[in-house]
């Protein structure tokens, strides 16, 4: 089976259409346009570098037709040949200009273009990557940015250079031979015509190179991420068998795009030398018979080689360009991309100083990608300024849902959610999550030092409030001990530290933020008992005075709750406090004796 990330919306997904011109170029122009200086200075380079280009069969010309016509006067000869050495010294100077230009140019368009992206992708709701892959996103963050900086940084600049040689070189080859030209230029038609239709099947299958390349980044990405459960189970040898179908696919797509190039190059320069050799066949005639000057047919000849070269070019950066233009529609389609949970236009301030009430009235809600069921239906709870409300059932019951729409991830699609009587969708998300301490159930960390990851909740902390806050969450021992204290790399996602490590300096980081509504999600449930007992003590100062949601599985840990509230299928079924629930004999009765008395 070839690996496909599964994709459900266009800016990302595997079988996007190809774009049917160069048309998307015109984002990458945009991002240049801002540097209009460094522009300029590129396009004087290019035009100056054409030119002496150009100006070489000229001073062979000369050289020919008047040095050596001179009977042998060395300084009428060395008069031409310092001529071309400073036609030579101003091409080197120009070049180099031209390089930096223009690769200055694409790094920084590039560097533009992934920081806009990247800023609109941080708008997005988290709705937008459960249905659009991560890792898809991320290779588009590197391969299409990667094709836009080769189309900036050379693509384009050749492409330039060569227009302006073709049509420089065309105007001085009429001067040269008029007739010679006109039978040149006849022969252009015969050139374009195939240069057209090999163009738009190079398109097509361009596209689907760049598709089948992140296929493979996707793939690297997600197995090295799992390196633990590949080993574990035993299944290097599959993922090394999907893997290789991959590539695979990545090599035949690319195979068969370098085939079409290569006939497309084979023909054209069959074409395009061929025709300059039946032109300079008939320019060796003329010579003989007198009517040309053995330095014009020189000129000719080396301008002829040049523009049929630079036309040549010109037909090889067109699919380039094509490439860099499916890069750019893709990522534009991500610039483009609108959050489904925005800002109101007005929002509404909440009040101040926060309570930390938080109410849901009648709530039903279904995930956009699961539209044919309700995670939630009619729920209604209205949890009161530091109140303890445990929330409990079996998984799939609607718990994580809730804090979902509490942090205004998503808009339920009826009913109202309120935080001190202020209904979400009438506030800024921004202002809202301000009031939220959220604890995951895996305490998800950075590759980073341990003082960002402490500080990720309050930035402008100081080290004295980091270590305030390590000590109540019972993380301030163990930090002390690491090698280079708060400045020690913590690996990727913390991999340096055990689990519970990683959750105390999750509670630290939510301590630091200093909310008044605590969320935890399951914030022991993988722990052994020693980490546990460490985490529980630390959650007990979290929750001090905060207004809190828990979700927990194990039922030892919310018994102290002021009210517990059983859920199933989306909607309250029981609630109480934990003495009442166990004598009721309902579905909270059920899982306290499957926990506590061992019953299967």
């Amino acid at each position: 089976m070839v690996y496909r990330p599964c994709m459900a919306r266009s800016p990302t997904r595997t079988d996007v259409q190809p774009a049917d011109s160069i048309g998307p170029l015109k984002m990458i122009w945009n991002a240049a346009a801002h540097y209009p200086g460094r522009m300029a200075l590129a396009c004087i380079a290019l035009t100056v570098t054409a030119a002496a280009t150009l100006a070489i069969p000229a001073a062979f010309q000369l050289i020919i037709d008047r040095g050596f016509a001179s009977g042998g006067d060395i300084a009428g000869i060395g008069r031409w040949f310092r001529y071309l050495l400073m036609i030579v010294f101003i091409l080197a100077i120009g070049t180099a200009c031209r390089f930096y230009s223009v690769s200055w140019l694409g790094e920084r368009v590039v560097a533009d273009i992934r920081l806009a992206v990247q800023r609109n992708l941080l708008r997005l709701s988290p709705s937008f990557f459960e249905e659009n892959s991560p890792k898809e996103i991320s290779s588009r963050m590197t391969a299409d940015t990667g094709q836009i900086e080769h189309v900036v940084g050379t693509t384009i600049s050749v492409a330039l250079r060569n227009l302006i040689m073709v049509v420089g070189g065309v105007g001085y080859l009429l001067y040269l031979a008029p007739g010679l030209t006109a039978m040149l230029v006849i022969a252009v038609p015969i050139i374009v015509l195939p240069l057209v239709w090999f163009g738009r099947r190079l398109r097509v299958i361009s596209r689907h190179s760049q598709d089948r390349v992140a296929d493979v980044g996707a793939m690297v990405s997600e197995v090295l991420g799992a390196m633990k459960v590949v080993q574990g189970f035993n299944q290097e040898a599959r993922e090394q068998s999907r893997f290789t179908e991959a590539v695979e696919a990545t090599f035949d797509t690319a195979r068969r795009r370098i085939f079409l190039r290569a006939i497309m190059t084979g023909i054209l320069i069959t074409f395009i030398f061929g025709s300059i050799t039946l032109l300079l066949w008939r320019g060796a005639m003329q010579v003989a018979e007198g009517t040309l000057s053995g330095g014009t047919i020189a000129a000719f000849v080396l301008t002829g080689v040049m523009v049929a070269g630079a036309f040549g070019s010109l037909t090889e950066v067109y699919g380039d360009l094509l490439r860099g233009a499916g890069a750019a529609s893709r990522l534009g389609e991500l610039l483009q991309e609108k959050p489904e949970v925005a800002p109101p236009a007005r929002p509404q301030a909440l009040p101040e100083p926060p309570r930390g009430s938080i109410a849901f009235q009648n709530v039903t809600f279904r995930y956009p990608t699961r539209p044919e069921q309700a995670a939630i239906s009619d729920f209604s709870l209205t949890v009161e300024p530091g109140e303890t409300v445990a929330i409990v059932g079996p998984s799939g019951a609607g718990k994580s849902t809730i804090f979902q729409l509490a942090e205004r991830f998503y808009d339920p699609q009826a009913g109202r959610v309120r935080m001190d009587g202020v209904p979400l969708t009438s506030a800024d998300p921004a202002d809202i999550r301000r009031r939220i301490a959220f604890v995951p159930q895996d305490g998800v960390l950075f590759a980073a030092n341990a003082r960002d990851n402490l500080r990720y909740g309050e930035w402008n902390a100081s080290d004295d409030d980091i270590w305030a806050a390590a000590r109540a969450a019972n993380a301030e021992s163990f930090l002390r001990e690491l090698p280079q204290g708060l400045d020690t790399f913590l690996g990727e996602g913390g991999a340096r530290l055990s689990g519970g490590q990683r959750q105390r300096i999750a509670i630290a980081r939510a301590l630091l933020r200093d909310a008044p509504i605590l969320l935890l999600d399951e914030a022991t449930s993988a722990l052994d008992a020693e980490s546990e007992r460490l985490v529980q003590e630390a959650l007990d100062h979290l929750m001090k005075d905060r207004t809190t949601l828990v979700i927990a599985h194990r039922l030892a840990t919310v018994r102290a709750a002021d009210r517990i509230v059983v859920m199933e299928a989306g909607r309250i079924v029981e609630e109480g406090s934990h003495g009442v629930l166990s004598a009721a004999g309902g579905l909270y009765a059920h899982l306290a004796s499957l926990q506590f008395d061992g019953v299967n």
